[in-house]
C-alpha cells in the first residue's frame, strides 16, 4: 500500500514539471524580438546636472518618454506653465430706451391714478346744483391743497364763477369742458418747453443740473441721458457732484446703460474742474450734449450756491450754458418754492424737472412753480423706472387731472 501511494505522488510531481515546461516555452514564444541595435548619434554635450532629485540623466541613457517608462502621470516632469491672460470684462450690454415723444401720454393712466382727486373733487363741487360762497370755498381749498398756490388760485375761482354763470345749466360734460379749458390756460400752453441741445457754436450743448440732495437729481440726470439717447443725441456726463461718495459710481452706471461715457474726478475734488474736463472731453470727442450733475451740498465751509456759481463760471469759459435745469421734489410742495427762490438767485434757472409726481396729488405745484420763477416745467418723473421721465405735455396732464 505505501509502495502504491508513493508511486501516485511521484506521477503527480512528474505531471506538474511537464506542465511548468509546457507553458514556460509557450511564454517564451510570445516575447517579441528584440529590436535591433540603433546607430548611435552625436548630441551636444548633457547639461550641467541639477543638485538633488531633479539631476538629469546621462547621455549614455537616453530619456525616454512616460509610456516609455511605465512611471504613473503623477511622477512625469511638470511642464511648463502655461500663462493665460485674463479675459477683459465684457462691456455692458447697450439698452435701447424707450423713444420720448407721448412717454407722457402713455404714462397718463399712472399719472391719473394719483392725479384725478384734484379734477374729481372740483367736478364733484361744480356739479351742485347751488354753487353758493360755501361752495366756492371749497373749491378754493381743494386748488390751495393741491400747492396751485394762493394767486393762481384765487385768478382761477373768480373765472370759473363768471363762466358758471354765464354758462347756466351745467351738464358733466360741461363741467368737464369748462375744468379742462381753465386749468390749461393756468398751466400753460405758450411756454418753451423743449429741453435746449444744442449750442450755436461749434461745441457740445451744455446741460448743468441743480437741486438739493434727494430730489433724485443724480437718477434724473441719468435718466435725462436716456431721454437724449432716445431722440439720438451722443452725450458725455459729468460727475461734478462729489460731495456724496456713491453719486459718481451712480452716474457713470447710468451712462454705461446707454454708451455715455462719464467724466469724474476724486471725492472731494473740486466740482468746478471736474465740469471743466466734462465739457472739454465733450468737445473732443464730438458730443452732442454734455450733462453735468452738481451737488446738493457741499462738507466745506464753502457756501452751496457759491461753489454752483463758480461752476457756471468756469464751465462758461468753454461757451456758454444752454440749460441750468432745476430738479424739485413735487411732494414737498411750498418747501420746494423756497428751494426754487434761492436757486434762481445764483444760477439762472431755465427750466424745471419736478420728480415723484406720480406719489402725490399735489399735481398744482406744476403752476406754483412757473409762477414763481417764470420758467416751465419742462420734464416730469413718474416713477421709478429708468424711461419714467417724461417731457412735461399740458394736454396730458390736464387730461390727467380730471380724469375720464
Amino acid at each position: 500500500m505505501d509502495i502504491l501511494i508513493l508511486a501516485v505522488v511521484i506521477a503527480l510531481v512528474a505531471v506538474g514539471a511537464i506542465s511548468g515546461l509546457v507553458v514556460s516555452s509557450r511564454k517564451k514564444k510570445q516575447l517579441p524580438p528584440p529590436a535591433p541595435p540603433s546607430t548611435p548619434t552625436i548630441t551636444a554635450p548633457p547639461a550641467e546636472p541639477q543638485v538633488g532629485e531633479d539631476a538629469v540623466e546621462t547621455a549614455e541613457e537616453p530619456r525616454r518618454t512616460i509610456e516609455e517608462v511605465g512611471l504613473p502621470e503623477a511622477e512625469a516632469p511638470a511642464a511648463a506653465p502655461v500663462v493665460v491672460e485674463p479675459e477683459a470684462p465684457a462691456a455692458p450690454a447697450i439698452e435701447v430706451p424707450e423713444p420720448t415723444a407721448g412717454r407722457l401720454v402713455r404714462l397718463r393712466a399712472r399719472l391719473a391714478r394719483s392725479q384725478n382727486s384734484l379734477g374729481k373733487g372740483l367736478l364733484t363741487l361744480l356739479s351742485r346744483e347751488h354753487l353758493d360762497e360755501d361752495t366756492w370755498e371749497e373749491v378754493e381749498e381743494t386748488l390751495l391743497v393741491a400747492d396751485v398756490g394762493v394767486a393762481p388760485t384765487q385768478e382761477l375761482v373768480e373765472r370759473l364763477r363768471e363762466r358758471v354763470k354765464v354758462l347756466g345749466t351745467r351738464t358733466p360734460a360741461d363741467l368737464r369742458a369748462l375744468l379742462k379749458e381753465e386749468l390749461l390756460a393756468l398751466v400753460g400752453t405758450d411756454f418753451d418747453r423743449a429741453v435746449k441741445t444744442e449750442s450755436g457754436e461749434d461745441t457740445p450743448g451744455v446741460i448743468m443740473v441743480v437741486g438739493v440732495n434727494g430730489t433724485g437729481k443724480t437718477t434724473t440726470t441719468g435718466k435725462l441721458a436716456r431721454v437724449l439717447v432716445a431722440d439720438g443725441r451722443s452725450v458725455v456726463l459729468g460727475a461734478a457732484d462729489t460731495f456724496r461718495a456713491a453719486a459718481a459710481d451712480q452716474l457713470q452706471t447710468w451712462g454705461e446703460r446707454v454708451g455715455a461715457r462719464t467724466v469724474r474726478g476724486p471725492e472731494g475734488g473740486d466740482p468746478a474742474s471736474i465740469a471743466y474736463d466734462a465739457v472739454k472731453e465733450g468737445i473732443a470727442e464730438g458730443a452732442d450734449v454734455v450733462l453735468i450733475d452738481t451737488a446738493g451740498r457741499l462738507h466745506t465751509k464753502t457756501g452751496l450756491m457759491d461753489e454752483l456759481g463758480k461752476v457756471k463760471r468756469v464751465v462758461e469759459k468753454h461757451g456758454p450754458l444752454d440749460e441750468i435745469l432745476l430738479v424739485l421734489d413735487a411732494t414737498t410742495g411750498q418747501n420746494g418754492l423756497m428751494q426754487a427762490r434761492v436757486f434762481a438767485e445764483v444760477v439762472d434757472i431755465t427750466g424745471i424737472v419736478l420728480t415723484k409726481l406720480d406719489g402725490t396729488a399735489k399735481g398744482g405745484i406744476v403752476v406754483a412753480v412757473q409762477r414763481e420763477l417764470g420758467v416751465p416745467v419742462k420734464l416730469v418723473g413718474l416713477g421709478e423706472g429708468a424711461d419714467d421721465l417724461a417731457p412735461f405735455e399740458p394736454e396730458a396732464f390736464v387730461d390727467a387731472l380730471i380724469g375720464d
